[in-house]
């Protein structure tokens, strides 16, 4: 399968001498939702600024659906649609006549029933006649999306697409994403809500200081990455830990009244057997026990901690 968006050896340098970007490669799928994860200044927004044209890269090749970014730039452009972090839109406009503006500036003749489409999707249908400057933040961050799917692209960046946003609005944006990708749509999406990544992503990069660290399929990465914890509920508190349990990556916790083992997720059960042995042999109960695998937001912060 041919990538949609090809990415080889892309570096960013501003005049100051800030190098955004280092030699970023990275090739994303048709139809398949990837989430860019990385502190703030990692390089998230000049990447995606670069693949829609937005910045100028000092090195490297990004092609859209085989066209080049700097030598065709428009019919690159016009493949994708963009959700930049802030929100840029006329106050005085109304939601309709926004959609339909950005619809018209992609050279796309009007029709009213896609906009139509796109506005209930996002809950807006009935807000079409105000004027921007009367809606709600979530409401102005859902118009930014009608506008970036006004022109019916096949890629789409969102770049923060739910700051500020609150929890329900949040879900029901992950639904119409989710929609989207059914539809066909590639979707890229830079985001500080782990949990976003985790609910929705196919695939999850970590980038840090303009460098991709690791692009994995998120399953894989949880699993290759992650450490699972057993905790043990004990029947007595203890002080410390026994010499004699010393070979073991042991923590008392809950003061004195848990004591956590963290293993390898894919280390053999027997290890475990050997620990409950070797607790046994120690005299040390325990009334109960409980098993926990890494989240995606421990692996994230561990990676880019190292």
């Amino acid at each position: 399968m041919k990538p949609v968006i090809s990415i080889k050896n892309l570096s960013k340098t501003y005049e100051s001498g800030f190098k955004a970007l280092d030699n970023v490669s990275l090739d994303i799928m048709e139809g398949e939702i990837i989430a860019l994860l990385g502190p703030n200044g990692a390089g998230k927004t000049t990447l995606i600024s670069t693949v829609c044209g937005i910045v100028s890269p000092t090195e490297g090749t990004v092609t859209v659906n085989g066209h080049d970014i700097l030598r065709e730039y428009r019919q690159a452009r016009t493949h994708i649609g963009l959700v930049p972090q802030e929100l840029t839109t006329d106050s005085f406009e109304t939601v309709f006549n926004t959609l339909a503006f950005s619809r018209g500036l992609f050279g796309k003749a009007p029709n009213p029933l896609h906009l139509e489409k796109v506005l209930k999707s996002l809950s807006l249908w009935e807000k079409k006649d105000n004027r921007i400057m009367m809606l709600s933040g979530g409401m102005k961050r859902r118009v930014m999306i009608g506008k970036a799917l006004s022109h019916e692209p096949k890629i789409l960046f969102l770049d923060e697409p739910t700051a500020g946003v609150d929890v329900e609005l949040r879900k029901e944006m992950w639904d119409l994403v989710r929609e989207l990708r059914e539809s066909g749509v590639t979707i890229i999406l830079t985001t500080h809500y782990i949990e976003e990544a985790e609910e929705m992503a196919d695939r999850i990069g970590v980038i840090n200081k303009g460098k991709i660290m690791l692009v994995e399929e998120k399953t894989a990465l949880m699993e290759k990455l992650g450490e699972k914890r057993l905790t043990l509920h004990l029947s007595q508190p203890l002080s410390s830990i026994p010499g004699k349990l010393s070979s073991y990556q042991l923590e008392l916790k809950n003061e004195g009244c848990d004591l956590v083992y963290t293993y390898d997720a894919h280390q053999e059960s027997s290890d475990i057997t050997a620990l409950l042995d070797a607790l046994e042999a120690a005299s040390i109960e325990f009334h109960d026990l409980e098993t926990r695998q890494n989240t995606l937001e421990e692996i994230f912060v561990n990676l880019v901690n190292k």
